[in-house]
């Protein structure tokens, strides 16, 4: 066994870094076996220097994170400080200078992947992220190696635990949005600022580092149609539990049925209460996989918090480490495929649209000529009302996304149609 530590850098001791460096400590015996070499937290790169960080040496902690990676003396640089810059260069100048890196930054390899993992094969560095997808869950590892020998169709999965939460609050106890967020952020799970959560930023940027590597081919973060939650109502919930549904914020990366493009989204859908994926309560995450040789997978646990994400960065940082040992890089960017991220336009599922109309006769039978004129065919229709105004609940087969939204606007414009209440897909079945 080599007795010359690994040199750890780790930039950012908040409540992931923390953890990390607590786990490198308490953890040390096993690690080093492991890995076959002992590891040593050489520097903590951190904004406030003068914060009390129990288990850290304050000898360690440097408010100049450039200098720290640039020591060239690094063998794994640790990035969980997020955000684009200064992460980005930070990033780029430990591969010049010898480091190897292991990341959970999703906004940053949703923007910027591919020339990041250029940048590590340039310089003959790793570049892993298991952190930056579902926090404790793997996924990123069992996508590109466990699964690179199939053929990945569809990856659908929840992979935000904030928006969850919120959603599974609203289900169970029929509290509305705001109500369900402030209980959320009461107890932690979302931010005092939840705007990346609820409108979806989080899960889209997920949603492109998933495509990516499922489907072999480039997904940027503007590649992914995005639609937050912040629209769900109690009504929505009502009409979805009529059709032995609950609704859930997916983010559903998909294959083209003859194969030649992909698309990748994030939206609120209504899926079957049979479904796995119903069943996933509070802050928790899970992703449902579909492969041609393996079928059906599903990943599921603690997508965020301090020790579950950083499980995922030591596991990242053991597999470097042995890398390094053996002189090899594991697998980096694989993007063979070139395929086309087709728009959101081309995208065929079921809908649920429900509107508010004039309760008279008649009324029915233009909403169907519209939906007919525009090529969506109709599954269910539900009716009821009162006093001159009705809400009619339409329920369709599958459809592009196109065709649903000519539909929408032509209803728009009926005299009839007071108003479209709400607009949901439904996934899953």
């Amino acid at each position: 066994m080599r007795t010359r530590p690994l040199k750890v850098a780790l930039l950012g001791c908040g409540v992931v870094g923390s953890e990390v460096a607590r786990i490198m400590t308490t953890h040390a015996d096993d690690l080093t076996a492991r890995i076959g070499a002992p590891v040593e937290l050489a520097g903590v790169a951190v904004r406030r220097p003068s914060k009390v960080r129990e288990g850290i040496d304050p000898a360690l902690v440097t408010t100049d994170a450039t200098a720290l990676v640039k020591r060239g003396d690094i063998d794994v640089v640790v990035e969980v400080i997020g955000g684009i810059e200064p992460a980005r260069a930070l990033i780029t100048t430990a591969f010049e200078h010898g480091a190897s890196v292991v990341s959970a930054n999703k906004a940053l390899l949703a923007q910027d992947g591919a020339a990041l993992h250029a940048a590590a094969v340039e310089h003959g560095r790793d570049l892993y992220y298991e952190a930056a997808v579902a926090g404790a869950i793997p996924l990123i590892r069992p996508l590109r190696e466990s699964l690179v020998g199939d053929k990945v169709n569809r990856v659908l999965g929840i992979v935000n635990g904030t928006t969850n939460f919120i959603l599974d609050k609203m289900d169970s106890t029929g509290a509305g949005y705001q109500e369900a967020l402030d209980e959320a952020t009461a107890l932690g799970y979302a931010e005092a600022d939840p705007t990346a959560d609820v409108e979806g930023f989080d899960a889209a940027a997920k949603a492109a580092i998933l495509a990516g590597i499922a489907f072999h081919t480039r997904v940027r973060l503007d590649d992914v149609y995005r639609e937050g939650m912040t629209e769900v109502t109690a009504a929505d919930f009502a009409s979805a539990r009529q059709m032995g549904c609950t609704i859930k914020l997916l983010a559903i990366c998909e294959r083209a049925a003859d194969g030649g493009s992909v698309t990748a989204r994030v939206h609120p859908a209504m899926i079957p209460l049979d479904h796995p994926l119903a069943s996933v309560r509070g802050a928790y995450n899970a992703v449902f996989v579909e492969a041609e040789a393996a079928g059906q997978l599903m990943f599921y646990g603690p997508g965020a918090g301090g020790a579950p994400t950083a499980s995922a960065v030591l596991g990242d940082l053991v597999a470097v480490c042995r890398n390094k040992l053996a002189g090899a890089t594991g697998p980096g960017e694989s993007a063979y495929t070139q395929l086309p991220v087709s728009p959101m336009g081309d995208v065929v599922t079921r809908y649920h649209i429900s509107l508010d109309v004039a309760d008279k006769p008649g009324v029915l039978a233009q909403v169907a000529t519209v939906f007919a004129e525009h090529g969506v065919s109709i599954d269910t229709v539900r009716q009821s009302g009162k006093d001159g105004e009705a809400s009619l609940v339409v329920v369709t087969h599958r459809a592009a996304d196109a065709a649903l939204t000519g539909t929408v606007d032509a209803l728009r414009k009926l005299d009839t149609v007071r108003g479209v209440a709400s607009i949901m897909r439904v996934e899953g079945e």
